[in-house]
Parts: C-alpha cells; sequence; structure tokens
C-alpha cells in the first residue's frame, strides 16, 4: 500500500477479522464482534512493540488515561500492531500496561483491509501498520486520526490526549502525581497514605542515601523528604500535603 492512498473510512464498519492471541500462557481467537460489538472502543496502532516511540509514549499515555477514556463512556482501549502473539503479550507485561489490550495483527490481515499497512523493508521490519488511531462504536468506525504521510514514523495526531480531547475536549484527565522517599521515612509512609486515602495514584521514587540530599535540593529545593508533587507543581512535605488536600476537599 503506498503511503499517498491511505483511506478515511469514517462512517464504515471495522473489517471482519479472527486474531490469534495469547491469555494467560495459552492461545485464544478473538473475533472482530467480540472485540467491538455493543462496545465504545478506541484503538491505536503503532508500527512495533518494542520501538522507541511506541515504548516510551503512545502506549503509556493510552494506559495512563484509561481512567478519563472509561468516564467518557469508551468500553476497551486496543492497542493493535503487526507483530506476533507472544511479542504482544511480553511486551504488554513489560510496560506493565494492564488498562490496555494489546493486540496482535501477526499476518496483517486488519491493517491490510484498513488500507493501512506499509512496506518499512527499509528498517528490516517487512510489512508493518502506518501509526493512526480511530474510535470505533458498535464496529462503526466513527473517527480517525492517521498521522500525515512523512517519510520515517511521524506521531503528531494519533496520542492519546488527542484522541480524548475529540471524545470530549472538557474530560478530566488523572492528576500526575510523584513523592520523592527514602527506606524507613515515617513522614513518607504518612505522605503515601494520605495521597491514597485521597484518591491519588502516585509513582514513589525512592532515593539511596549516596544522593538523596543532591537530589532532593536540585529537583524540589528541600534538604527532606518526602517531596510530593502535582501535576508538575512542588506541594512539599507532609504537614505541606495535608494542607493541601485539606484545601482541596
Amino acid at each position: 500500500m503506498s503511503q499517498s492512498t491511505f483511506p478515511v473510512r469514517e462512517g464504515q464498519n471495522v473489517p471482519q477479522v479472527s486474531f490469534r492471541v495469547r491469555r494467560n500462557g495459552d492461545w485464544a481467537t478473538v473475533t472482530t464482534d467480540e472485540i467491538f460489538g455493543n462496545k465504545n472502543v478506541v484503538v491505536f496502532s503503532l508500527p512495533g512493540a518494542y520501538t522507541p516511540t511506541c515504548s516510551s509514549t503512545h502506549l503509556p499515555r493510552y494506559n495512563e488515561l484509561w481512567p478519563a477514556f472509561k468516564a467518557q463512556g469508551i468500553d476497551a482501549i486496543v492497542c493493535l500492531s503487526v507483530n506476533d502473539p507472544f511479542v504482544m503479550e511480553a511486551w504488554g507485561q513489560d510496560q506493565e500496561a494492564d488498562n490496555v489490550f494489546l493486540l496482535a495483527d501477526g499476518n496483517g490481515e486488519f491493517t491490510e483491509k484498513m488500507g493501512l499497512l506499509v512496506d518499512k523493508s527499509d528498517l528490516n521490519f517487512g510489512k508493518r501498520s502506518w501509526r493512526y488511531s480511530m474510535l470505533v462504536r458498535n464496529k462503526k468506525i466513527e473517527k480517525q486520526f492517521i498521522e500525515p504521510q512523512e517519510p520515517g514514523d511521524p506521531f503528531k495526531v494519533s496520542d492519546a490526549d488527542t484522541m480524548l480531547a475529540y471524545i470530549n475536549p472538557s474530560a478530566r484527565k488523572p492528576d500526575q502525581v510523584a513523592i520523592l522517599t527514602r527506606e524507613g521515612c515515617s513522614f513518607c509512609a504518612k505522605a503515601k497514605r494520605a495521597l491514597k486515602e485521597a484518591g491519588y495514584d502516585y509513582v514513589e521514587l525512592p532515593l539511596p542515601h549516596t544522593i538523596r540530599s543532591r537530589a532532593v535540593g536540585a529537583i524540589a529545593g528541600s534538604g527532606t523528604v518526602p517531596q510530593v508533587f502535582i501535576n508538575g507543581r512542588l506541594i512539599g512535605g507532609a504537614e505541606d500535603l495535608d494542607a493541601y488536600l485539606r484545601r482541596a476537599a
């Protein structure tokens, strides 16, 4: 398929295909009807598992924004790639992408019927999917975001934030929360409990003693832990967090 002839299939049904997948270490077959029938599904397709953009941004952001998509009535997020089922299963485990169904289009049948199978032999990839996303409601494609027909692997429109903004520009995204800690710190444990009780899903960054003071000083301008950040804003230590949560209540 030439990259200059990508078809737009909005208003059409997704292709009828049976997929062989790996589930819990065993084989299973799933069909287009099972995946899309009577469901609202977001699909994003990418050139390959373990490749840089796919692993660093494309898959992780969809996985992170699943609560926001779910709140907008989306039943599932599907990541599709022309890879074999073993690779997709292992990649999903490696990425801890529990909120996304990683679907192997091993023979490229679905991708070819979508008109988005491209030749990446110059990268020793063979036939792969062009990068795109789409919103499918009960098997019918409502919206597609197909990456521009440029050399290489453009990543401008098929991202999770663009799709969520299409579904609802005012959709609330999960807060991004990180906490700097050290082992055995009672104030760190208190702050983590407070975040959990307030419903925040946080990332913990435990710092070894060899770099802790320099790291905390450089990042937070402080000499102690914990240090909590919410959506890029420094909240501070355990007492600062308590005050922030009281104001937000």
